[in-house]
């Protein structure tokens, strides 16, 4: 019989952990991660780790799994997701060397085509992680070949795409089980871009790799990487053209992301501030295509750094001031709805979570189905009062979450 029923799984982790005598540090230290990172399982700011994961807490603390996750155990594993059925030949082409170019590479203008051409699919598109995943393979193939055969100025250029190419990589890796191909990916995105001598490379390399060091629970790092790429770019923010000047603000987002992730609430809203200055400053319907760094954006980023500080009523307020139907992009329009969701989550207002989960599936079915706090909310909603029971269970049952 599970002993802490009625306990999360952050506080569960807590329980066991102090029972056995070791700090947060020690804990992280043993299974490969922070005391921050700790912390932020414990208290529920993260999701909880998938199961390799889970299996070395377990062993550091000398408890069966079983006990740790009690009840949680088959809900853990269908929070987290399935495996998209691309992510095999997603992961073969990035980990697949090419040695030397022994075919003339096309020229770099058509990739640029192609690669801009993917990243409008990827937004415009309900089904976009599957048009992702059938579009990489060839498209990391071709960027790396250019990377390796082409030289001087061009080769420079290979490079710029070729961390693009792997940022639009990342985009289909996230929520999925291939956590070392996602951090391959990113490291080798940023390697590129600093080969490339590209300041609008560089930057979206940061904004990346930010985000993978603070989904792993690592805040300080992804703060250093992002404020070590403004400060590079700081002095090209002036007169920067507009693309590197949304990336330049998308970056200050990010380090306001960061802060809302690590509970600072003052410089989270700080930055949020800087970033929507830069957003005043771009055209009136631009929309930075990696980033989604836009005027229209900055709605969407004040609720979740609401969310992100667990001032749900703020973040509801927020939401109400910005209609999701302007976000241009499918998947990026989903994902505020589940922010929004989220949001209403916390302040128990489940009929309003569903309405917006509902509308998140409208826009892009695919986001909803890999995104794992929206498979937690449904799985929550599913016990829920009859006024969403129904709707839930229909979600579900889309989602894949019960058959």
């Amino acid at each position: 019989m599970d002993s802490l029923p009625d306990l999360t799984f952050g506080q569960r982790l807590k329980v066991y952990r102090e029972r056995s005598g070791k700090t947060r540090a020690v804990l992280g230290g043993l299974v490969g991660r922070s005391a921050e990172w700790v912390k932020a399982v414990e208290t529920d700011r993260i999701l909880p780790p998938r199961v390799h994961m889970l299996d070395r807490i377990a062993r550091a603390l000398k408890v069966e799994m079983s006990a740790l996750v009690g009840e949680l155990s088959d809900r853990s594993a269908i929070v987290n997701g399935p495996e998209h059925p691309a992510l095999a030949s997603v992961r073969d082409a990035v980990n697949r060397c090419t040695i030397s170019g022994d075919t003339t590479p096309e020229p770099l203008s058509r990739l640029n085509d192609r690669l801009a051409a993917a990243w409008r699919a990827r937004h415009q598109a309900s089904d976009h992680r599957t048009v992702l995943g059938a579009l990489l393979p060839d498209l990391l193939r071709d960027a790396q070949r250019s990377a390796l055969t082409y030289e001087g100025a061009e080769r420079r250029r290979a490079q710029a795409l070729l961390a693009e190419a792997l940022g639009l990589a990342q985009m289909f890796l996230a929520y999925q089980p291939a956590a070392e191909i996602l951090w391959r990916v990113a490291d080798r995105a940023m390697v590129a871009a600093q080969e490339s001598g590209d300041p609008e490379a560089l930057a979206c390399a940061g904004w990346f790799l930010c985000q993978v060091h603070r989904d792993a629970g690592d805040w300080d790092t992804a703060m250093a990487v992002t404020l070590d790429v403004l400060s590079t770019l700081e002095a090209r923010a002036a007169d920067a053209n507009t693309n590197l000047l949304a990336l330049f603000g998308a970056l200050h987002f990010e380090a306001a992301y960061t802060a809302a992730r690590a509970g600072e609430e003052g410089r989270a809203w700080r930055y949020w501030d800087h970033a929507d200055r830069i957003a005043q400053r771009l055209p009136q319907g631009f929309y930075q295509p990696q980033t989604s760094f836009s005027r229209v954006i900055m709605g969407a980023h004040a609720v979740t750094v609401g969310v992100e500080l667990q001032k749900s009523g703020e973040a509801v307020r927020q939401a109400r001031r910005h209609d999701a139907a302007d976000i241009p992009s499918r998947p990026r329009r989903a994902r505020h709805l589940i922010e929004v969701a989220r949001a209403h989550c916390g302040k128990d207002d489940r009929e309003t979570a569903m309405a917006n989960l509902r509308r998140a599936y409208e826009s892009a079915p695919e986001t909803v189905r890999f995104n794992g706090y929206a498979r937690q909310i449904t799985l929550d909603l599913l016990s829920g009062p009859p006024s969403t029971r129904s709707d839930a269970r229909d979600l579900a049952l889309k989602v894949g979450l019960v058959s």
